[in-house]
């Protein structure tokens, strides 16, 4: 007989209320009013997302990694594992609350990746700090970014001007990238559009599809032509 969920906080948010509950050991879910955002016990699709974007790097040292959205810190987990300790990493995550989660509640599910000291957390909109990294110099632009938002690649269908997906935003994302820099996503499904996108604004793109039977979400990794 499955456990009942426990709700262990619930803040208000411009979209609704967002609550995290706990039902068992390193067993939570996030929901947004009746949706679930994320659940610790699915989390394959982040640790892929993380992984596989750093292993497409050409460069080895010295790296410099933008990931929107923190979640329960799979995705930021599994950069860090893939990443030598001299590289950096900003996380870019609108609300305080998650990172205070992550600190706390949500520690053990990633061995308290938000804490590594390779990892600077930015409360604020990633679209922001890529349209920032978009106008400075090379050195100072980043070798991958990685958006791991609970929005799918798909909301750019009806809305050209996405702010993370459209094309726009693909290009402010193509320029704050270094040489062969990779930009990764993850969305619901494949999103033909989408991929085609990413390949007019100058990335090879590579679809991949972790896991194996079942529904199974789409991981895009575009990298930046040389």
């Amino acid at each position: 007989m499955a456990r009942p969920w426990k709700t262990l906080e619930e803040i208000e948010t411009n979209e609704g209320k967002m609550v995290l509950l706990q039902r068992g050991p390193g067993d939570f879910i996030i929901r947004m009013n009746e949706y679930v955002l994320m659940n610790s016990r699915l989390n394959l699709t982040e640790l892929a997302l993380g992984k596989s974007a750093v292993e497409l790097l050409a460069a080895k040292e010295n790296l410099s990694v933008l990931i929107g959205g923190l979640g329960m810190g799979y995705t930021l987990r599994a950069t860090l594992d893939a990443l030598p300790q001299n590289a950096s990493v900003r996380v870019g995550e609108l609300n305080p609350t998650v990172v205070a989660w992550c600190k706390e509640h949500l520690r053990g599910l990633t061995s308290a990746a938000v804490e590594d000291p390779r990892v600077d957390v930015v409360i604020g909109d990633v679209a922001l700090l890529i349209q920032k990294a978009a106008t400075v110099p090379d050195a100072q632009k980043y070798n991958a970014i990685i958006l791991d938002l609970y929005q799918g690649t798909h909301d750019a269908r009806t809305d050209p001007n996405c702010p993370f997906y459209g094309r726009r935003a693909l290009e402010s994302a193509h320029e704050a990238l270094r040489k062969n820099g990779v930009f990764a996503a993850w969305t619901e499904q494949s999103d033909d559009r989408f991929q085609k996108r990413l390949t007019e604004v100058g990335f090879d793109v590579r679809l991949t599809r972790p896991g194996k039977g079942g529904p199974r979400h789409a991981v895009y990794l575009g990298r930046k032509k040389g």
